[in-house]
């Protein structure tokens, strides 16, 4: 059967109605994201998304960062182009905005072969996925952003597509469906998540390569920040690239969406290099301080040492006390403040630590004496 014929088939019989519960209530891939205007938020707004895409390295070579996952991942290409095969399945992990669709596209572009990008929460039906396998051609990589939302019935037809390149389809209904079976071209998928542990089980073993992606070091993003600046035509010195690193939370895509912020406050208040002090003075007027944190961040602390002066706050009171929905809190804000020593989890609620205090210029209360 011909690649047209195959499409027509799926076109005619196997695209579905979609299933009620098959759409996010979001309706977006971002589950219980910030607003997209905020600073420091790891996930790219729509409105960004070009702009990141000429900033995206497009070899290992231009990879900066993550030297285990890229030493590994550079052998598995080398193999699989000696062997003139397509690369085994790859599945990236860790935290958005750390370059696992960046690595994706590496891929395709070391193996010389094409790449079709698409997201988890947009396939959701058997057929959306199907058409997609069957217009791919011998080699071709086809990329799942947040694999892990994929819809039980779409993760149905990737077993059999990724273990024998085969496609099992449904035809008709009743006493007179039949299956049939369609050949398909040997691509690689490559699937990013940022929650391994929702990838199902027999999804998850299918992958041949498995590798988890970690915050950057402030000289890492240095160095994201001043390659970033050449192709954007920003003149930025070392220790202007290093300020905006080391308030970008280890993650490149923050990096860059500060440089971006702070090219705009150097091209219109500043004479247009970036410095040291511009980058301060840039950082702060949109809301950045030195730990990278913004206003909704510092609210947090503001509230957990001044207003409870240091006594255990709930999710839900310290929510309203911000303005925030408590799903938003738990999601957006407080892993990093985590991270960071500034705030800890008890049984009895949040509490500020010594660090928070001395971030907002306070007489640290250790919280064992709450």
């Amino acid at each position: 059967m011909t690649p047209e014929a195959r499409r027509e088939v799926l076109g005619e019989r196997l695209l579905d109605e979609v299933p009620a519960d098959a759409v996010p209530a979001d309706g977006g891939p971002d589950e219980g994201g910030p607003d997209e205007g905020r600073p420091v938020d790891p996930a790219a707004a729509p409105s960004e998304d070009r702009e990141d895409a000429g900033l995206r390295p497009r070899t290992l070579a231009e990879f900066v960062g993550q030297g285990q996952l890229t030493e590994h991942l550079q052998i598995v290409i080398e193999a699989a182009l000696k062997r003139s095969q397509p690369v085994d399945h790859l599945l990236f992990a860790g935290p958005p905005g750390l370059g696992k669709t960046s690595l994706a596209g590496i891929v395709a572009a070391e193996m010389g072969v094409g790449l079709r990008i698409t997201a988890g929460p947009v396939l959701v039906r058997a057929g959306d996925l199907a058409a997609l396998l069957t217009d791919l051609q011998d080699g071709d990589v086809l990329f799942i952003d947040e694999i892990h939302r994929l819809h039980r019935a779409v993760e149905e037809i990737l077993y059999p597509a990724m273990e024998d390149f085969k496609l099992d389809i449904l035809i008709g209904k009743g006493p007179t469906a039949r299956s049939i079976r369609l050949d398909l071209p040997r691509f690689t998928l490559v699937g990013a998540t940022t929650r391994t542990g929702l990838v199902a089980g027999p999804l998850r073993d299918r992958f041949g390569f498995v590798g988890r992606l970690d915050h950057y070091d402030v000289d890492e993003l240095q160095a994201i920040v001043t390659r970033s600046a050449g192709i954007l035509g920003v003149p930025v010195d070392a220790e202007g690239a290093r300020r905006i690193a080391e308030r970008s939370r280890g993650t490149p895509r923050i990096a860059n969406r500060l440089l971006r912020r702070v090219r705009d406050y150097v091209e219109v208040r500043a004479e247009g290099s970036v410095d040291s002090a511009a980058a301060i003075t840039g950082l702060e007027l949109f809301g950045v301080d030195a730990l990278g944190l913004d206003k909704v961040d510092r609210a947090i602390l503001d509230v957990l040492c001044r207003r409870f002066g240091g006594r255990p706050v709930g999710l839900t009171t310290l929510a309203q006390c911000i303005g925030e929905e408590p799903d938003t809190i738990e999601d957006a804000y407080e892993p990093y403040l985590l991270q960071q020593g500034l705030v800890l989890r008890t049984a009895r609620g949040r509490v500020a630590a010594p660090r928070a205090w001395t971030h907002l210029g306070l007489p640290p209360v250790e919280p064992t004496l709450l």
